[in-house]
C-alpha cells in the first residue's frame, strides 16, 4: 500500500495543543513539511516569538529558541550572522511582529538580513486574552474593542506585506491563507519559496499567513474559516508582493 500522508519528520511526536480550529496547527505543519522537502532539518534554527507560536519548541524537532516578545528578528539576525551556514527562521504573530516588534522586523528587512519569517495574522492577541491587534479589522470586536475597532480612534489595520515589500532589502514577500485546501497548498509553496530565498543567500523573506482564532473570535472552527474568507481576504489580498526572480 502506498503512503498517502505521514507526519512530517521535522515534527516531534507531541500532539498540538492549539485550540480546535486554530490556524497555527496548519501553519506549523506546513513549515515542517517544507523543512522535510528541502532536507534542512539538521541545519535549521527556529526563533519562535512569545505568544501561541511560543509553543513551537515542543513541536519542531529542530534547534529552537524563544526570545523576548517582539525580538525574534533581532535574535535571528544574531544567530544567522554567527552561523551563516544555518537556515534561520522566525515564527511570529501579529501582536508580536506588527506591534511590539515592528522596529525589529522593519530594520531586519531594511538590512536585508538573510532570514525567513512566517507571520501569522489572526487579527488578535491570541494567547494573552484576545485584545485588539494592529491587524484587527475595522468593526471587529475584541476584549479591548468590545464595540468594534473604531477607525477614527485606532486607524485602519496595518498591512505588513505591502509595507515590507517597499523595502529594498526584502527579496520575497507573500501573503497566503489557510481557509481552503487550495489555499493551503499554495501556502506551502510560498513558504518553501521563502526558505529558498534564504538558501540562495539573497536577503530577507516573509510569508504572511492569514489564520483563524475561533476561541477569541467567539466562533466555531467552520465559522472562523468562513469569516476569514469573507472578511480577512478582501482586506488582506493574497499574492506575491515581491519576488526574487
Amino acid at each position: 500500500m502506498s503512503i498517502v500522508y505521514e507526519r512530517a519528520k521535522s515534527l516531534t511526536p507531541v500532539d498540538f495543543t492549539y485550540c480546535p480550529g486554530c490556524g497555527h496547527g496548519i501553519a506549523t505543519n506546513l513549515v515542517a513539511k517544507v523543512i522535510d522537502e528541502l532536507g534542512i532539518q539538521n541545519d535549521t534554527i527556529s526563533v519562535s516569538s512569545v505568544g501561541c507560536g511560543g509553543m513551537n519548541p515542543m513541536f519542531f524537532d529542530t534547534d529552537t529558541i524563544i526570545p523576548m516578545h517582539g525580538r525574534a528578528p533581532a535574535t535571528a539576525t544574531g544567530i544567522k550572522r554567527i552561523h551563516p551556514d544555518k537556515i534561520v527562521w522566525t515564527y511570529q504573530g501579529d501582536g508580536d511582529l506588527a506591534s511590539i516588534g515592528t522596529a525589529e522586523i522593519v530594520h531586519a528587512a531594511h538590512r536585508g538580513e538573510k532570514i525567513t519569517t512566517v507571520f501569522i495574522n489572526n487579527t488578535t492577541y491570541g494567547m494573552t486574552g484576545g485584545q485588539m491587534a494592529p491587524t484587527t479589522l475595522v468593526g471587529q470586536k475584541t476584549t479591548t474593542s468590545p464595540y468594534g475597532r473604531d477607525e477614527s480612534h485606532c486607524g485602519k489595520p496595518i498591512r505588513m506585506s505591502e509595507l515590507l515589500a517597499t523595502i529594498e532589502g526584502a527579496k520575497f514577500i507573500a501573503r497566503v491563507a489557510i481557509d481552503t485546501p487550495a489555499h493551503i497548498r499554495q501556502a506551502q509553496k510560498m513558504i518553501k519559496r521563502a526558505f529558498e530565498c534564504q538558501m540562495k543567500g539573497l536577503g530577507f523573506a516573509m510569508v504572511e499567513v492569514l489564520s483563524t482564532c475561533p476561541t477569541n473570535w467567539g466562533m466555531t472552527p467552520t465559522e472562523s474559516m468562513k469569516w476569514q474568507t469573507e472578511h480577512m481576504i478582501p482586506y488582506y489580498p493574497l499574492g506575491i508582493y515581491k519576488d526574487f526572480e
